[in-house]
């Protein structure tokens, strides 16, 4: 590699490189596009082979130009302007400043003085303490501006002024003679003008109040998941997200700032504005995505939004695109760390030696012999029947599972259409056997500019998923308990007994397999009318339908004895039949919005304002069906199986919902910011009386950066800061019923159908039944959970590096629970507004963010701790290894406490 070296102060540049051919036949080829002469020199040098050497010129000089075999001295004549000139001797290309050139510097040097005054200040008016004032292309005459931004330069009458200064644009002002010369500053701060998704809208990041974070899809997508919850993963502070497997199509759990609810804690997911499943969304496919942590954001979604708001924006086509991308990714997943498991011989010992301590008296060999344990090995070599040496570890589980990833991406763009399509094929296989993960993802976004009162939107999805696993999970803790002393198969291939019937991987090749397919199409269409400027109506519906079919085919598997290996023994358990159920599920939702969003800047006062409507319906219809006793089977289908053994089932269920809300932002001068929302919410949950609730939030900020005694106090490295405060109150409906389901009606005494054997005389008939078996509370509503936020945002460095910090705590009052009543009333446990819970913590994050050329790099930490402790239940308790119980943290580990061993007989007396 070429390498530059200064020479005195000449500024001289040698660029070494390799002999030539002859200096005539020299040619090169290559497309420069605004790129740096010195980036120029060195590819003239890499192909011609000879040497350059540079004097006093300016190799920051931009070159764009196309070279096809073009000859030497033409492309140097090309990239040189007229103020060089260039000598090739002896395999040397020299190039200096032109006569005309140098002449021109000496004249500069003649021109006549002048002293220039002047003041800098930023775009709200206020003086910049410390700015830079250089004159261009003599550096050594500079300045700096005083604490009134005012500045005394003495330079030559038509000097260029250069201006600079940490947070700003810099700036070049032709001097022209002026005796006094007013500059007003450009923030440059990407970081603070950075845009960010908010409820209904977008906001400047330093415009807001509240507390939320953002990442961008970019390197969400760079972490190479599967499932976009996963990705989630350590990005932003008060978002923990937790796995507890990592097979195929495994998602993730997400929690925003802790518990808030006995119930469902899941946050509320928006995709492109209205409700979606954050793992239907292609991560390549994201633009960005913000999750709304306190009541001044999520507030706006209301009764949904206790648990926190997940907001996903998709990219979108630009103007003047056209693209075709591909991309293929092949990896392994690996297990990072298994347990180890005893061998057979250390695991007969420890049966004995367990047997000694219960009964010490029965002998050191009460469950093997001595020889059995002395010689297992020895006999394994020519009787592996009777004495098996399994690792089942070993044997259950594959050392890597291969998974590859197929997305292609098309985009165009004109002024007035808009498309950008994205299609993903995922395939996924597990550590064990059957088991693996297939889907098909299509995403198709298009905007249209129908003229400059009239916008649309119509995007549409579409995916398929295939996911295939064995009817149990070698995964599991029991599972994985299998002694080494139980043998796979026997020597003639026979699955061997285990345990009369509990053999894992027989199991797994021949039990069969559960199969799930999940198919869905959603669409959304927006129509945005601009009467005049900033006042924007929009009108959105967004439908989505949604199937999908579970087959379970378990198959009959028998075993044999090491002793007759011939004879079937019996049957696997859970696996004594061949058996077929089926459940299918058709679902659809649609969703309506009308919002208007208006936005008005006079003088330094700037304010937005935005109302709406939301309208959501959902209906889901189940259906299943079963039969046993399959004479064949490898084929899994219903009508194959005996008419004697079949049962089905089916249900529908309906829910909906009603919004009406609004946002009203403040900012005066970009330092004092105040914002206020509103939400009505109506549920189908609740009985009409106490169906619809109010949700109110506001939130403050203080922008001190922006106060005129802070730019006075010379920090120039300190280059904002902002103080934040909220209040306001969520809403949660999602009620659970005893089973972890969703209760759509709990309100109503629901009947619950189904039949019943009767026998009359020598006859049996099948009756009808029904029966109330929930007490069905009338007036219970909505959780409300009321949340304060303190925080701060601070920039040092040009905003390279940045900080922030928030305390909060959330308090949870009429929280559903299922309180206890008295038995004899012959009905399940009723859900009331009879709880309270209390969240407290805290986030915190530090960032770098920066460039080194074209090179751009971040990095960043987070940390953030809470603490959810019971309040009032009402007498309630949840008992178990974890409890909740007042006082308690949620799920607190509750157990006795170990103050030690016995070790001696002196132990044992001294503990009575």
């Amino acid at each position: 590699m070429a390498k530059f070296r200064s020479l005195c102060v000449a500024g001289v540049i040698a660029l070494s490189g390799a002999m030539a051919t002859a200096m005539q036949a020299q040619t090169v080829s290559r497309n420069f596009n605004s790129q740096p002469l010195k980036s120029v020199l060195h590819e003239i040098e890499r192909q011609t082979k000879m040497s350059v050497i540079v004097n006093d010129i300016n190799l920051n000089k931009r070159v764009t130009a196309k070279f096809n075999k073009t000859p030497l001295r033409d492309v140097l004549k090309q990239v040189l302007d007229e103020s060089c000139e260039y000598e090739i001797a002896d395999r040397i290309i020299t190039i200096h400043p032109s006569r005309k050139a140098k002449q021109e510097a000496q004249q500069q040097g003649k021109k006549k003085m002048q002293t220039f005054k002047g003041c800098i200040k930023d775009d709200a008016g206020q003086p910049i303490v410390g700015a830079s004032v250089t004159v261009v292309g003599q550096k050594s005459v500079a300045t700096v501006t005083d604490i009134d931004g005012n500045f005394t330069l003495n330079a030559p009458e038509d000097a260029r002024l250069h201006i600079s200064y940490i947070g700003f644009n810099d700036k070049e002002i032709a001097a022209n003679g002026k005796s006094f010369i007013d500059v007003m500053m450009d923030e440059n701060s990407e970081l603070l003008n950075e845009v960010v998704v908010v409820g209904y809208g977008t906001m400047k990041k330093k415009d807001l109040t509240g507390s939320l974070s953002a990442v961008k899809g970019s390197e969400l997508a760079a972490r190479r998941t599967t499932q976009l919850s996963t990705a989630l993963q350590g990005s932003m502070p008060g978002v923990t997200v937790t796995r507890d497997n990592s097979a195929p199509g495994a998602t993730a759990k997400i929690m925003v700032r802790g518990v808030t609810t006995i119930g469902d804690s899941n946050p509320l997911v928006i995709v492109d504005g209205t409700p979606g499943d954050i793992n239907q969304v292609n991560p390549e496919d994201v633009e960005s995505m913000t999750v709304l942590k306190d009541a001044a954001s999520a507030s706006i979604y209301g009764s949904r939004a206790a648990a926190g708001v997940i907001l996903i924006t998709t990219k979108r086509a630009k103007d003047g695109d056209l693209a075709l991308n591909y991309n293929f990714e092949y990896g392994w997943e690996m297990p990072t760390k298994l347990p180890k498991y005893v061998g057979s011989q250390r695991y007969i010992e420890m049966v004995n030696e367990t047997r000694y301590n219960d009964n010490p008296a029965g002998g050191k060999y009460q469950a093997y012999t001595e020889q059995q344990v002395n010689d297992w090995t020895r006999l394994n070599a020519t009787d592996p029947d009777n004495y098996p040496m399994t690792d089942w570890q070993d044997i259950l589980l594959k050392g890597s599972a291969p998974r590859m990833t197929h997305t292609i991406g098309i985009a165009g763009g004109t002024k007035n259409v808009k498309t950008k399509a994205s299609f993903r094929y995922d395939k996924n296989d597990g550590l064990y056997v059957n088991k693996d993960y297939q889907r098909y993802m299509l995403r198709v976004n298009n905007d249209f500019h129908i003229n400059k009162y009239i916008a649309a939107n119509l995007d549409v999805t579409l995916s398929r998923s295939k996911t295939l696993s064995p009817t149990i999970n070698p995964m599991g803790a029991a599972e994985r308990k299998c002694p080494p002393i139980y043998a796979v198969r026997w020597q003639n291939g026979m699955w061997g007994d285990v345990k009369d019937g509990e053999n894992l991987m027989a199991k797994l090749v021949d039990g069969g397999n559960i199969t799930n397919w999940n198919n869905r199409i959603g669409a959304k269409a927006q129509v945005d009318i601009t009467p005049f400027d900033g006042l924007k109506l929009s009108a959105v519906v967004a439908p989505n339908f949604q199937n999908y079919k579970i087959k379970t085919f378990s198959r009959q598997i028998p075993y044999t004895r090491a002793d007759d290996p011939t004879k079937i023994a019996g049957y696997m358990g859970g696996h004594r039949t061949t058996s077929l159920k089926e459940d299918r599920n058709d679902n659809h939702d649609i969703t309506t919005q009308f919002f208007a969003n208006y936005a008005k800047s006079i003088g330094r006062h700037d304010f937005s304002v935005m109302v709406g409507y939301e309208d959501y319906y959902a209906f889901w219809e189940n259906m299943n069906a079963s039969r046993d006793q399959y004479k064949l089977n490898n084929y899994p289908y219903l009508d194959l199986g005996s008419s004697d053994f079949r049962d089905n089932g089916g249900n529908a269920e309906e829910y909906a919902y009603r919004s009406v809300f609004g946002r009203l932002t403040y900012s005066y001068a970009d330092r004092y910011l105040v914002q206020a929302n509103f939400r009505r919410d109506g549920s189908s949950r609740f009985a009409p009386d106490s169906r619809w609730a109010n949700f109110p939030s506001v939130s403050a900020g203080w922008v001190v950066s922006e106060e005129p005694f802070f730019k006075k106090a010379k920090m120039p490295w300190f280059s904002y800061l902002k103080l934040r405060a909220s209040w306001g109150k969520l809403g949660n409906e999602r009620i659970l019923d005893a089973n972890g389901n969703n209760a759509y009606y709990p309100y109503q005494a629901n009947m619950v159908f189904g039949s019943a054997l009767m026998q009359n005389g020598a006859t049996v008939n099948s009756m009808a039944t029904a029966a109330q078996l929930v007490y069905a509370v009338n007036n219970i509503t909505w959780e409300t959970t009321e949340s304060w936020d303190i925080g701060l945002d601070a920039n040092f460095f040009d905003n390279r590096l940045h900080f922030s910090a928030d305390v909060y705590k959330k308090n949870t009052r009429d929280m559903l629970l299922e309180l206890e009543i008295p038995k004899f009333v012959g009905f399940s446990n009723p859900s009331v507004n009879a709880g309270r819970m209390h969240t407290t913590g805290y986030d915190i994050e530090l960032g770098w963010r920066d460039n080194i050329g074209e090179f751009n790099y971040s990095v960043s930490a987070n940390l953030s701790d809470f603490v959810s402790k019971m309040g009032n239940l009402n007498g309630t308790q949840f008992l178990g290894e974890k409890v909740k119980m007042e006082g308690s943290q949620f799920d607190e580990w509750y157990g006795y406490l170990s103050d030690g061993l016995f070790k001696t007989q002196e132990d044992l007396d001294n503990s009575s």
